[in-house]
């Protein structure tokens, strides 16, 4: 077994190392094949589970620090650690169904299954470390305008066990009581799946729509102001942030009188930009309308506000000028254990940082804001996917349905340090771009801030760490791609057909022993 355990811990570090900020994107089938190698046999079910569990640490382990630097060990660990149960439950899964004809393919199905679960359970679900977004470089990406982020990740892990299943094939070909042409058509037949899959996202790749493609071209801003410190004290610094923005929008206001930059027709600032809550606090406000007014275009602004039941509400304001506050955005899928503590009296035994945990409450809407431009014309829809939301499919959905031309995702990452956090968001993003045709704009307090095409490509952005403004000329779109019509529901119908084969295939070893 010594074997099986070295290769399931390759298998999980092979995985990582094909996530950002590297582009080892081609990493990812690679590991899902050593994995299904691993995994896949006779031998007792928890043991395909235990070996799975393997993988999944030597993958979450180094991909989540992040969630650690300034709390401790503990919630990396404990994260991670419940991350890695999905991956060991694909492994039970593929122990269970390997003997199938046509495994591969159902083995796919279950690396479905597992990433739809952790997705949605418990608390809501992590998504983050999911296949599809270690592939924002890579030949499967234009995959995502088909069956979004969970096609692609079907993909890459389809790739993965037809290329185990052809290993094994070409193992077996050394038996001596081989059947020449059968074997030699499974052959076939596997090594033109594994070939396949990938030479069809490069073919896709042309039907991406054209950078500058689409209904009406707007000027947009993204800032990045930064902040004096990284760390939890974020809100500590609160009016030094706010300050920051407002000086890097007045900064390009002066470009912009000075004709040296185009005067935008949106600016947007990231999450929690303003944590001094601009509803309450007229010093804040007035800074806000003053930046407005300088740069001549509302203002996105990224806002904690206070409910009348002292809780809290994450939101993103449009802000335009005299005519000061109007639609909002407030953070749907709220972070548990960050803007919210579950079972607060009960965590709070296992961690002195508990009660740092907000008291968040999620918001409700179709995630879209309405904002004037200000040459005039239409208001521009944007839909708005703030920070952890973006991680999951259902957030730009609704903002698509409610017709979204544009989308945005700011963010707030001067928590989790100079880390690859921030490179891992950003190629979520770039997904979701492609998955929806639609231009995202991502702005960051402390970076990477971006803007990236509706071809999934990074047209510009900024250095981690430093003040800074984008300003980039694209396109509104109306139209809608497959994967956005078709929503959820292929991630449906294949979770629900990989447990209905794992339970018929559970039901047949049952009655056979």
């Amino acid at each position: 077994m010594w074997w099986r355990l070295a290769g399931a811990i390759l298998a999980g570090l092979l995985l990582y190392v094909s996530f950002p900020p590297r582009t080892c994107w081609y990493l990812a089938p690679v590991g899902v094949a050593l994995l299904t190698l691993v995994v896949r046999g006779p031998g007792r079910l928890r043991g395909g589970f235990g070996l799975g569990l393997v993988a999944g640490l030597a993958f979450f382990l180094p991909l989540l620090p992040w969630t650690g630097i300034y709390v401790g060990p503990a919630p990396w660990l404990a994260l991670s650690a419940a991350c890695a149960v999905y991956v060991g439950l694909f492994g039970l899964l593929v122990r269970l169904i390997g003997g199938l004809p046509g495994w591969p393919l159902w083995a796919a199905l279950m690396w479905t299954l597992t990433e739809w679960l952790r997705s949605v359970f418990p608390f809501g679900g992590f998504p983050w470390g999911r296949l599809a977004f270690g592939q924002g470089d890579g030949w499967y990406l234009p995959l995502a305008q088909l069956a979004g982020a969970p096609g692609v990740s079907f993909a890459v892990a389809l790739t993965g066990t037809a290329a185990a299943a052809l290993a094994l094939r070409i193992r077996d070909g050394a038996a001596a009581d081989r059947r020449k042409s059968r074997w030699g058509l499974g052959i076939g037949l596997t090594a033109l799946v594994v070939a396949i899959i990938p030479i069809a996202g490069v073919i896709l790749r042309s039907a991406l729509p054209a950078p500058d493609a689409g209904d009406r071209p707007i000027t947009v801003a993204a800032i990045q102001g930064s902040v004096p410190r990284l760390g939890l004290d974020f809100n500590a610094q609160r009016r030094a942030v706010l300050d920051n923005h407002v000086r890097r929008t007045l900064e390009l206001a002066r470009e912009v009188d000075a004709g040296r930059a185009p005067v935008p027709d949106v600016v947007i600032w990231p999450e929690n930009s303003s944590d001094i809550d601009p509803l309450r606090n007229a010093d804040a406000a007035e800074e806000i309308t003053a930046a407005s007014r300088a740069i001549h275009a509302p203002i996105l602004v990224g806002a904690v506000l206070v409910n009348a039941d002292d809780t809290t509400s994450n939101s993103v304001i449009v802000w335009d000028g005299d005519a000061g506050p109007g639609e909002r955005h407030d953070k749907k899928i709220i972070q548990p254990f960050g803007e919210y503590l579950p079972y607060r009296g009960f965590f709070r035994h296992f961690s002195q940082y508990a009660d740092r945990a907000g008291y968040f409450v999620p918001g409700h809407g179709d995630g879209v804001v309405h904002a004037r431009p200000a040459g005039g014309g239409a208001p521009i829809a944007i839909g708005v996917a703030t920070c952890y939301e973006v991680a999951f499919d259902r957030a730009f959905e609704d903002s698509l349905h409610a017709g979204a031309q544009l989308l945005t995702v700011p963010t707030n990452n001067a928590t989790f340090g100079d880390s690859d956090m921030t490179y891992q968001q950003l190629a979520m993003s770039r997904i979701r771009a492609v998955e929806h045709g639609r231009a995202v704009v991502v702005s960051a307090t402390t970076g990477v801030s971006a803007i990236i095409t509706a071809d999934g490509v990074v047209r510009q952005q900024t250095p981690k760490l430093v003040p800074a403004a984008l300003e980039a000329r694209v396109p509104l779109r109306s139209t809608t791609t497959l994967a956005t019509r078709l929503g959820s529901r292929p991630e449906w119908a294949a979770s629900a057909f990989a447990v209905i084969i794992v339970g018929a295939t559970a039901i047949r070893r049952r009655i056979s022993s």
